[in-house]
């Protein structure tokens, strides 16, 4: 018998889902403001998004590796609702912190990556905690429309983080501000206390226990390739100190750690697949699978973005100034708000014909909230906005031939993204921002598939293969100064008065790249799976 989803309780749990979006999606306008107020080079300007994603790695590698000491999984000893209270605590501390120090008047860089590290780090065990417990609670096989339905929350949260944060730095259309670090420390004054109310209620809420106390087999094999990533990745963060003390570009030390971070993944598979003793969950080629893919999507999801204002700065783009490029970044957001709110239509128990003409209705409502929330902010974007229907309709299209599969509809929406950066890469104006913007709409359903199929047949071991793909948000850190390094050769080729190539423009074929591989990856897992008896797609088709 099918489980009924917690509607009640699953209404409590999404709150979290909505912070996490706020405060990512407010870095693609915090990224550029911090470029210019600290003068930074577009690498370091990144590094705002790797110290907010390294975060996530760091943070559950730590909690795996109290598990791995005390050889029990502190995470379903504690339970996830204590997880979320304490990690919403946490994110407490980086937000107060963040308000002192941009009302203090000697704010510096280091200290506001700091910050930002303190808020993602609790974020990781609210997101190690939340993603379990939205599939549980309900039935497995519908557990991907759940984590869709949240995603709809978080990206309300993206839509509305990036204009927030313009107004809050740059002032409205109507009543320009100077942009001043100190703006900003009402707002984590403010998202301090929501954070503070958000522990209360789960605090008080009625949630399933999900505590245990049961053993684990032992994992060194996993914590010491886990622990190598962790390494590699810290010359990213320090990239600057790194270059001073050995003279490294920061191109290499970028570069070098993610082909690396890539190449230990892929042997862990291998090495596991000869003898899994020692691996826990990664003896499971779909959670390593599953691990490159988060990766790969984190990644490319925050680069198309967070590199997208030095695009649109080029005259062949708009030639937008810092703060007039907020209703860009919201309909980049507000695109994956409209592809998760689609997607959260599976969720309800409907006849399949109304679900196919919700399928095309609430793709157009979502757009016109992002039509209406701009408008109250003050941008009149809707004749701009208008021909953006097109690709809307493409995505719903899309989603409805992909019939809520998760192996089907990974592979239709990369082929899809694919394709929309490929038009970006031999067009200009427009037509360009919107195909990049468009891929939103894509990514917008990617998690979900990502995480059901990865954690599919891991048993026990479930909650550890969470915490792993967790960790693996540690893409979102790497990929974007990557293609952030590409773009500063356009940097030292414009000074040196030389001609040649947009380098910005061919940077966006990092992010074709990832998309190729996510479209294979989706074809690997199937087969995967099915070695194992197991074939997700054919689950959620008779279950309809």
């Amino acid at each position: 018998m099918s489980q009924q989803t917690k509607w009640s309780q699953f209404g409590v749990l999404i709150i979290v889902f909505f912070f996490w979006g706020f405060v990512a999606a407010s870095n693609s306008i915090f990224i550029p403001f911090c470029k210019k107020f600290f003068n930074l080079d577009q690498i370091q300007s990144q590094l705002v998004g790797s110290a907010f994603y390294g975060a996530y790695f760091y943070g559950s590698l730590i909690l795996y590796l109290m598990s791995a000491i005390s050889g029990t999984d502190l995470l379903n000893k504690i339970g996830y609702k204590k997880g979320i209270i304490f990690g919403l605590l946490i994110s407490v501390v980086g937000a107060l912190s963040l308000a002192f120090i941009s009302g203090s008047g000697n704010a510096t860089f280091g200290l506001v990556l700091l910050s930002f590290f303190i808020i993602a780090l609790g974020f990781s065990l609210q997101q190690t905690s939340a993603q379990p417990f939205a599939i549980a609670l309900g039935s497995p096989e519908t557990g991907a429309h759940r984590l869709n339905m949240g995603g709809s929350v978080n990206s309300f949260g993206t839509l509305l983080g990036p204009l927030v944060v313009s107004v809050v730095l740059f002032g409205s259309v109507a009543a320009k501000k100077e942009a001043s670090i100190t703006n900003i420390q009402t707002l984590y004054f403010f998202l301090s206390g929501l954070f503070l109310l958000a522990a209360a209620i789960f605090a008080f809420a009625k949630l399933p226990k999900t505590t245990s106390d049961e053993k684990l087999e032992k994992s060194p094999k996993a914590l010491y390739t886990l622990l190598i990533i962790g390494l590699i990745f810290l010359p990213v963060l320090f990239a600057d100190f790194v270059k001073e003390q050995t003279g490294i570009s920061k191109t290499a030390i970028v570069i070098g750690s993610l082909v690396i971070i890539l190449g230990i993944l892929f042997t862990s598979m291998f090495l596991s697949s000869k003898n899994p003793a020692g691996w826990g969950a990664m003896q499971y080629p779909q959670l390593v699978l599953g691990m490159v893919a988060i990766f790969v999507y984190v990644g490319v999801e925050v680069t198309i973005d967070n590199n997208f204002a030095a695009l649109l700065k080029l005259p062949a783009f708009g030639g937008y100034d810092e703060s007039e490029i907020a209703h860009l970044v919201s309909l980049y957001w507000g695109s994956l708000m409209i592809g998760r709110w689609t997607g959260a239509v599976s969720v309800f128990n409907l006849p399949k014909n109304t679900k196919r003409i919700l399928g095309l209705v609430v793709p157009i409502v979502a757009f016109g909230l992002i039509l209406l929330v701009n408008y109250l902010k003050g941008d009149n974007v809707v004749e701009e906005f208008l021909p953006y229907l097109i690709p809307i309709i493409i995505a719903a299209l899309a989603f409805l031939f992909a019939e809520e599969k998760p192996v089907k509809l990974l592979l239709t929406v990369s082929v899809l993204a694919a394709v929309a950066i490929l038009i970006s890469l031999v067009t200009t104006g427009m037509v360009s921002n919107f195909a990049i913007i468009s891929c939103g709409l894509c990514c917008s359903v990617m998690w979900p598939c990502i995480f059901a199929l990865a954690v599919t047949g891991l048993g026990k071991y479930t909650s550890q293969g969470s915490a792993f793909l967790i960790m693996m948000i540690l893409g979102g850190a790497i990929i974007p100064p990557a293609q952030g390094a590409i773009i500063d050769i356009d940097a030292a080729r414009i000074a040196s008065g030389g001609e040649g190539l947009n380098f910005t423009h061919l940077s966006y074929i990092l992010p074709l790249i990832c998309f190729a591989y996510l479209a294979w990856h989706a074809l690997k897992t199937k087969g995967v799976l099915k070695k194992q008896g197991l074939d997700i797609d054919a689950q959620v088709a008779g279950g309809h």
